[in-house]
């Protein structure tokens, strides 16, 4: 299997860079079309704002031995073609894998220890809806299948057998779980948040994401605050009357841009009186701070700003790079299974042609000399010489399927040398091929 993958990633090309090579619906299938006709036998092809990758199996046909560099490229430039980026990239903004570098690339990709933010899990999703647009093609055959399939469940391990995904990795997500910790049920409480920016709007999602009983939002841009709680929940109130919110909520959120302190001191003094003591829990995610510091002297406040909540993302991040060591090892069991299948795929028809072929040798001479036993005898006779060729191919049938270590051109060796020893000719050998593809 002479797989290739070619891409650009946040590792290799800025945002403005790589954004040159996202890929729309209708060019992804321009992509799957044109390089499965080009090229490849199967292609399916991924494009997030992270990353834009081809997969390939090239056809042996025409390309029956690895490609040179000069092929690569050739393949490289027209993937480039397709979105006329080439002013704008450059050689050094891509990356090629082949074989079994290419598939442990994906792999990588799936498990989230590739992304950006490592452990990020929307990848997988992302690879999926990819791959089903090449199912829609009809570029996507057996080997792909077997591959995604297999892909698939390198996420669900990763999800499963490590600590890859857990932890709050952004700020916004870091307040959302810290304020689920400190709250046993966040269905019980009433929490405000102040800013309905991008930030505002990530933390809205994690918030309603997580049960949140009543959320409320402001923003100086009052149709802002009502777009945000129209499109995901919530009530917008009135950037100038959210202090009068204060006394009824459990948490505030606040994340706008301001050089002034939104909320002061002496303001959450006075809103502590009508609070009757009940705990008031702070994340001031803004830059610069929108809260006064000051209030984290007061009873039953508790403050927490963007270093304390960068420190609970660091340490996060920290724990979700101790597990990779882990993942690499689900990764590697994987591909081992992969490649077995791959393996066996391709030695299979083989292990058919050679079988038949002493049947057939069989089934000749048993017919030749059958009428000189008795009914009885004849039922013995087919049991007797049955056995003898199921002994005689026991040795080579497991001689085929192993030999893990193999090169790829050791492997057709063989295959090539048992056909010719046994005269199972060319028909065998193409089925051989056309499995291996389709």
């Amino acid at each position: 299997m002479n797989l290739v993958a070619i891409g650009i990633n946040h590792r290799t090309a800025a945002l403005d860079v790589r954004e040159k090579m996202w890929l729309s619906v209708d060019e992804k299938r321009e992509v799957l079309r044109y390089f499965t006709s080009a090229y490849f036998t199967e292609c399916f092809v991924v494009s997030t704002c992270n990353r834009t990758e081809l997969y390939g199996v090239l056809d042996e046909k025409k390309y029956p031995d690895p490609l040179n560099a000069s092929q690569l490229q050739e393949i490289e430039d027209k993937f480039v073609g397709i979105k006329n980026g080439g002013s704008h990239l450059t050689h050094d903004n891509f990356y090629t894998f082949s074989s079994t570098s290419a598939v442990k690339h994906l792999f990588r990709v799936v498990s989230g220890i590739d992304s950006m933010v490592i452990g990020d899990i929307q990848i997988l999703g992302q690879i999926k809806d990819d791959f089903q647009l090449a199912v829609q093609e009809g570029t996507a055959g057996t080997t792909f299948h077997k591959l995604l399939q297999t892909a698939l469940h390198v996420g669900k391990r990763v999800r499963t057998e490590t600590a890859l995904t857990e932890g709050a990795v952004s700020i916004s997500y870091a307040a959302i779980e810290l304020a689920n910790k400190i709250f046993a049920d966040l269905a019980n409480r009433k929490a405000l948040l102040i800013g309905a920016g991008e930030t505002g709007e990530l933390t809205a999602k994690h918030l309603l994401g997580r049960g949140i009983g009543e959320l409320y939002v402001t923003n100086r841009t009052r149709q802002k605050a009502d777009e945000l709680t129209s499109a995901l929940g919530g009530m917008a109130v009135d950037f100038d009357a959210f202090h009068s919110m204060i006394p009824s909520v459990d948490i505030i959120i606040s994340s706008v841009a301001s050089t002034e302190y939104i909320l002061t001191a002496a303001q959450i003094k006075n809103i502590l009186k009508q609070r009757h003591n009940s705990p008031l829990f702070i994340f001031d995610i803004g830059v610069p701070r929108n809260i006064d510091p000051k209030v984290n002297d007061f009873d039953n406040v508790f403050l927490n700003d963007m270093d304390s909540l960068s420190n609970i993302v660091e340490q996060n991040i920290h724990t979700r790079r101790l597990e990779i060591p882990k993942v690499n090892g689900i990764i590697l069991e994987e591909m081992q299974n992969f490649f077995q299948w791959v393996k066996s795929l391709q030695v299979n028809p083989t292990i058919q042609d050679l079988r038949s072929h002493f049947e057939s040798v069989r089934q000749d001479e048993v017919s030749k000399h059958i009428n000189r036993f008795t009914d009885k005898d004849q039922e013995l006779v087919e049991l007797v010489t049955k056995r003898i060729v199921n002994k005689l191919l026991h040795q080579p049938t497991v001689v085929l399927r192993n030999g893990h270590d193999e090169t790829e051109h050791q492997k057709r060796s063989r295959l090539d040398l048992v056909r010719s020893l046994f005269g199972l000719g060319g028909a065998g050998k193409k089925r051989e091929e056309r499995d291996t593809h389709e």
